[in-house]
């Protein structure tokens, strides 16, 4: 089980740090699609018509792939204070109800923003000819993500693994 756990951890690894760098590119994308609209309309006296929907629809993508890698490592809202006057041994499974519920969140995400694309499948943008299912699409891959690294941790802590922080090349044992 541990062998199967700590191999899981390295493809999540992975996946997270893909991530990652999707994220920081989307940033730097958007940056420059802004700045390009700021250049053609303030010194070409144009305009372009796909930066603003583009733009944040790249936003999409780099703030839900950010918090997906956010929960893999521990970084999201925590309500903490249970945490010090709990014994030790009850605070894995305060934080195991804690994975499971952003787990649900995530599922929820994939649920409901596959839904919200269905409707909207039909819909073009007319600045980009794309439909409009294409704005969900970051919310149904980030839950997907934030179901499957919410998973992990569970798993890890369960099989006594040390839980993810990004740059960790391989699980720990707690210590």
């Amino acid at each position: 089980m541990r062998e199967f756990i700590t191999s899981a951890a390295r493809a999540t690894s992975a996946l997270a740090t893909l991530s990652l760098w999707l994220a920081g590119i989307g940033l730097c994308a958007m940056t420059a699609a802004i700045a390009a609209q700021v250049f053609w309309r303030y010194v070409l006296n144009n305009s372009l018509i796909w930066t603003e929907p583009g733009s944040v629809m790249i936003m999409g993508w780099f703030i839900f792939l950010g918090a997906a890698v956010g929960i893999r490592e521990g970084y999201h809202l925590s309500f903490d204070v249970l945490l010090y006057i709990l014994p030790e041994k009850a605070k894995p499974w305060l934080h195991s109800l804690s994975d499971i519920a952003v787990g649900g969140f995530g599922a929820g995400m994939v649920w409901y923003g596959w839904e919200l694309a269905e409707k909207v499948a039909g819909n073009k943008m007319a600045s980009l000819g794309i439909s409009d299912a294409f704005n969900f699409a970051p919310v149904v891959v980030g839950g997907g993500l934030i179901v499957i690294f919410s998973l992990e941790r569970i798993l890890r802590r369960a099989a006594g693994l040390h839980t993810a922080r990004f740059g960790d090349p391989e699980p720990v044992e707690e210590f």
